[in-house]
């Protein structure tokens, strides 16, 4: 009887069936090994990314000496005669932030605060004045300015504008949350907030609060050098004049 059973052929299995079989263990091995690597490699990486993240003592030093020479230069810009202030040609600035991060002082960085530039390639409307222009000598290196003109103010607006409500970026597709904020002022759509912004109206302060800094998008390779000399000189930085306005069609 057993040796009845021992000599029954195996039931056939088709070449493409072995086929499909093989391929699909190996991508089960595969997979397996991915997740083992995965689990496991994320822990190194983790591991070597803290260890990469340990300063050592000489770069603390460097770092506070770039700070402090930073502080130097800005006292050395702000005692500039008011005759180097080049003269408003226009009530309307808007201010690129295109420099900043570790070689920066605290002192520099509160303005640029000010101004409303906490990141890199933001950009915000001012309107021009004295003051204004005293603060962006002190940070030159940090920021290009000129005179937009009605064409990208309006382009900037209606691609990057948006609105702040209750802390969150919200865009500017729907008239009703432009009204029912500043409606009161008379501003009840995005027309009217390009009209305002483009003729420093009696409202352009609470316009350009009501909007926040616009993200401009990371110019392409070449066009921001990393120089922070000013621009009339080679660099990057500094009054750009009108020719702020292919700048901002770069980066728009």
């Amino acid at each position: 009887m057993m040796t009845g059973e021992e000599g029954q052929p195996l039931p056939y299995v088709s070449e493409i069936v072995l086929k499909k079989r093989k391929i699909r263990d190996e991508l089960a091995i595969t997979r397996r090994t991915q997740l083992e690597l995965g689990k496991y490699g994320a822990k190194k990486s983790k591991k070597q990314s803290y260890v990469s993240d340990i300063k050592r003592p000489e770069q603390f030093i460097k770092e506070f000496r770039d700070k402090e020479l930073d502080l130097i230069r800005m006292k050395q810009r702000a005692k500039r005669p008011k005759l180097t202030i080049p003269k408003l040609r226009s009530k309307l600035l808007f201010i690129i932030r295109i420099q900043g991060k570790n070689d920066m002082h605290p002192k520099t960085r509160k303005i640029l605060y000010k101004l409303r530039l906490r990141k890199v390639f933001s950009g915000v409307f001012v309107k021009a004045s004295e003051g204004v222009m005293e603060m962006l000598q002190k940070v030159e290196p940090y920021v290009t300015y000129g005179y937009p003109n009605l064409k990208n103010v309006k382009e900037l607006i209606y691609k990057k504008g948006y609105a702040r409500i209750d802390k969150k970026a919200v865009p500017l597709t729907d008239n009703n949350i432009i009204e029912q904020t500043l409606g009161k002022y008379g501003i009840i759509c995005i027309e009217d907030i390009v009209h305002e912004i483009a003729n420093v109206g009696p409202h352009f302060k609470e316009v350009v609060h009501f909007m926040g800094p616009l993200m401009l998008s990371k110019p392409e390779d070449g066009l921001i050098k990393g120089k922070k000399q000013p621009y009339k000189e080679g660099g990057d930085a500094g009054n750009r004049e009108d020719e702020i306005n292919d700048l901002i069609s770069k980066m728009n």
